[in-house]
């Protein structure tokens, strides 16, 4: 999905307040990341992502994140990077895009 400014303008707001809820460590992008970020996701549309470790590497590792996952990147800043995927019902979206 193709995020337009506004867009992402939208969801980079309703992230402000949004914890990590995945950490990528020193054991990188395994299955198990790929994992939580998947199932986040599908429960809450939007998430941060924050890199301890490879951190150089981090826009690399969230367009294979966002590839695995089906997920469009709104934004990395700092070492957090923001994800989206639509919900698959309608009546589950939280975000009218």
């Amino acid at each position: 999905m193709e995020l337009t400014s506004k867009q992402r303008k939208i969801l980079e707001k309703a992230a402000h307040d949004l914890q990590p809820v995945v950490i990528v460590g020193g054991a990188g992008v395994t299955e198990g990341v790929i994992k939580m970020v998947d199932d986040s996701l599908a429960s809450h549309e939007l998430l941060k992502v924050k890199f301890n470790e490879y951190k150089d590497e981090k826009v690399e590792l969230t367009r294979e994140i966002c590839e695995q996952t089906n997920s469009t990147l709104v934004r990395v800043i700092g070492n957090v990077a923001i994800l989206y995927r639509e919900a698959e019902k309608k009546e589950d979206r939280q975000f009218d895009l």
